[in-house]
């Protein structure tokens, strides 16, 4: 992005590096706006499965329970996808480069949204209405597994070696603002409408609006292109038949990479599901709370999450990767056993703090992770590797964390059990995190080095200041 008049070789002037750094500026843009509108879409989903999908998508019984994890379940299947998406978007992502592979994201994840808010109810046309929402949701969930990936290597891939934990930390933080605007149209329609009026129609304004924010965020990434060092790698591999990229390769020659990964993902993805969707479901059938106290109070966690995600990017950068994604780990085993007690008080400012200290704990963990993906794989293999190790755990984190504890619950009458759950899963990413490699500062261009010499070119003597790939 540097200018084009600089003589080659020579230092940047002032105006590059300004140029330069306006043009990083305008990548995070592109990838938050995107990112931004994906999440609250697939956010607003997951609010819905708790207030709205539970009662009029699914039969009602004698247990309260059962409607809300056959919601769950829906939920579910969107997790299930992402793997599906991640590995599609991936497979060409990595041929045919990042930014078109996110504007096909964008609409695809916008269009089964909007659909959704038209769907017809159990009411009017029985079980077709959980199949259609179930196949809607299908389509969503590709379309934001392949959308993440994407989206944090087009801006870990321009981003400076120094610097890449704090600017690939911005798309992470359109998690938040996506769920903070979700939370925030929820908070409006049930607490302008009626509970009647919310269940007849209100809900289905917050899909409708998906249109307005899928235009605004499909124009903003028009106006970006791929990072050089994909773009030489795109050349090589239209060039010769020895450069192989794509999900298979990956695996065959970074198996440790992605199985760490998922490790260091596991534990984050299921705190992060229980503090922000079984939450509220504990909050409203055990505690007692109203919809739009807890909605409030989501909201609020939401929005310190946004500011806490830049920080312990920039942690990431001077600390190193694995002390923050250590530290977060051993806060999550901690909390499990703490947030319980303090939702139970039923008082506002304590049960904020426990959602909130849930957050700080999950981005301790959430905000490194593009950073160190990225550097765990070769340029002509990032999209996949990282879009497996993000992706492909959800299907049995994430996905299942809040039919997994509504269970325990329901069964037990008990939180302890749902506590020792969380906990043995931040236990699964502590591990990974203790026996990962510490990249900060590790320069993309000398891990394709270490690449093609490893896996291309192996008669080749190696560099004198080799990287080590997680191979």
């Amino acid at each position: 992005m540097a200018s084009q008049s600089s003589a080659a070789g020579s230092p940047p002037s002032i105006e590059d590096r300004r140029q330069a750094r306006k043009g990083l500026r305008r990548v995070v843009t592109a990838s938050m706006a995107g990112t931004i509108v994906e999440w609250y879409e697939f956010f607003l989903y997951a609010t819905a499965a708790t207030l709205v999908f539970n009662v009029l998508f699914f039969p009602q019984s004698d247990n309260p329970y059962d409607a809300v994890i056959a919601a769950f379940a829906t939920y579910a299947v969107g997790f299930l996808a992402r793997p599906l998406g991640g590995i599609i978007f991936a497979h060409f992502g990595d041929r045919f480069g990042r930014k078109h592979l996110l504007q096909i994201a964008i609409i695809m994840v916008g269009a089964s949204t909007f659909l959704m808010g038209c769907l017809p109810t159990f009411d009017s046309v029985g079980y077709l209405a959980p199949a259609l929402l179930v196949g809607l949701r299908f389509i969503q969930g590709i379309a934001v597994g392949g959308e993440w990936g994407g989206a944090v290597l087009l801006v870990g891939e321009h981003a400076p070696a120094k610097e890449r934990g704090f600017w690939a930390s911005w798309p992470q933080a359109a998690l938040p603002l996506g769920n903070l605007l979700a939370t925030i149209v929820l908070l409006v329609l049930s607490s302008t409408l009626s509970e009647e009026a919310f269940l007849s129609w209100g809900w289905r304004v917050g899909f409708w609006l998906s249109v307005v924010i899928v235009a605004i965020g499909y124009y903003v990434r028009t106006k970006v292109e791929d990072a050089p060092i994909f773009q030489e790698t795109k050349n090589k591999i239209e060039e010769s038949d020895e450069v192989r990229y794509g999900v298979f390769e990956v695996v065959k020659k970074y198996p440790r990479g992605v199985l760490t990964a998922m490790a260091l993902r596991f534990g984050e993805n299921i705190l992060y599901y229980m503090v922000v969707t079984f939450s509220i479901t504990y909050l409203s059938m055990w505690v007692g709370m109203e919809t739009s106290s807890i909605l409030g109070l989501i909201l609020l966690a939401h929005a310190s999450q946004f500011f806490m995600i830049p920080l312990i990017g920039r942690l990431n950068d001077v600390v190193g990767r694995r002390p923050m994604q250590i530290t977060g780990a051993l806060l999550a085993i901690c909390w499990a056993f703490v947030v319980f007690p303090m939702l139970n008080s039923a008082q506002p400012v304590i049960i904020l703090a426990a959602i909130v200290l849930g957050l700080l704990a999950q981005s301790f963990m959430y905000t490194g992770q593009p950073s160190v993906m990225a550097e765990m794989f070769p340029t002509r293999m990032r999209y996949a590797g990282v879009s497996l190790g993000y992706q492909v755990t959800s299907i049995v984190a994430g996905s299942m964390a809040p039919i997994i504890a509504t269970t325990l619950l329901s069964r037990f009458g008990s939180w302890v059990p749902v506590a020792i759950y969380v906990a043995l899963a931040c236990c699964v990413t502590l591990v990974a995190a203790l026996v990962m490699r510490e990249t900060k500062g590790a320069a993309l261009e000398d891990i394709d080095l270490a690449d093609r010499r490893a896996h291309i070119e192996p008669s080749q003597p190696a560099p004198e200041k080799a990287v080590v790939l997680d191979g």
